[in-house]
């Protein structure tokens, strides 16, 4: 696929972006490339391939969801200017 330099610049114009004319012909040769690349992938038979998870042959471990204030509650407030006990105080926003 071949992208020239008027799809380019109708692109930036529908993206709302300002491309220097200069820079206009390197980025249609890159993406002429990208999309070159991409409809080689497409063509590749990828049928008897199964879909992986991770490169390692193992099946993901499973972990209780377990609710925790992480046990740096007192840290975290010291970074506070305002605090009542164990919350922030924050000013007010909204009258």
């Amino acid at each position: 696929m071949s992208i020239d330099k008027d799809k380019i610049k109708h692109t930036a114009k529908l993206a709302r972006i300002s491309l220097d004319e200069n820079k206009i012909e390197s980025l249609s040769k890159d993406l002429s490339n990208i999309f070159n690349f991409i409809e080689k992938l497409s063509k590749t038979n990828t049928g008897k391939v199964n879909p992986l998870t991770s490169i390692l042959d193992q099946s993901l471990r499973t972990r209780e969801d377990e609710v925790t204030d992480g046990g740096i509650r007192d840290k975290i407030l010291e970074n506070s200017p305002n605090k009542n006990e164990e919350f922030f105080i924050v000013p007010k926003v909204i009258e």
